[in-house]
């Protein structure tokens, strides 16, 4: 499965080590610049080569690889991972988990459904917490 002498695209190599679900997704990501080499961006086509280091973005989360073997067709994860090594910052890493942090508004278990009024103060809470975020 490893190429030696043969050329492999860019966004080939993303789909067969499981960056993207899609070879159009790797495809559309290095059109839209969200995959970079040395902070250029880089085209589908791009040949890629054995100790190149590409910064990767996916929707919120970034990703930092370096390429340790070429991989032509997509294979399992746990062989996958064996074709490039991850260099994402830890704080990269888990940055875009916290994002999405809401409070999470829980009632006592066996208290049954929230009344009229219970829900009004509960969207109350809500409204409130979200214009402090806003604001």
């Amino acid at each position: 499965m490893e190429s030696g002498t043969e050329k492999l695209r860019i966004d080939k190599y993303l789909w067969a080590i499981r960056i993207f679900k899609t070879r159009s997704l790797a495809t559309e990501a290095c059109k839209a610049g969200r995959v970079k080499l040395n902070g250029q961006n880089v085209k589908p086509s791009y040949v890629v080569k054995v100790g190149e280091v590409y910064a990767i973005q996916k929707g919120v989360e970034r990703k930092v690889i370096k390429v340790t073997g070429l991989l032509e067709r997509r294979v399992d994860a746990k062989t996958a991972v064996q074709f490039y090594e991850d260099q994402t910052p830890v704080e990269d890493t888990y940055a875009f988990k916290s994002v999405f942090q809401a409070p999470v508004l829980k009632r006592d278990r066996g208290t049954g459904r929230p009344t009229k009024k219970d829900r009004r103060e509960i969207d109350e809470l809500k409204t409130d917490w979200w214009e402090e975020e806003e604001g």
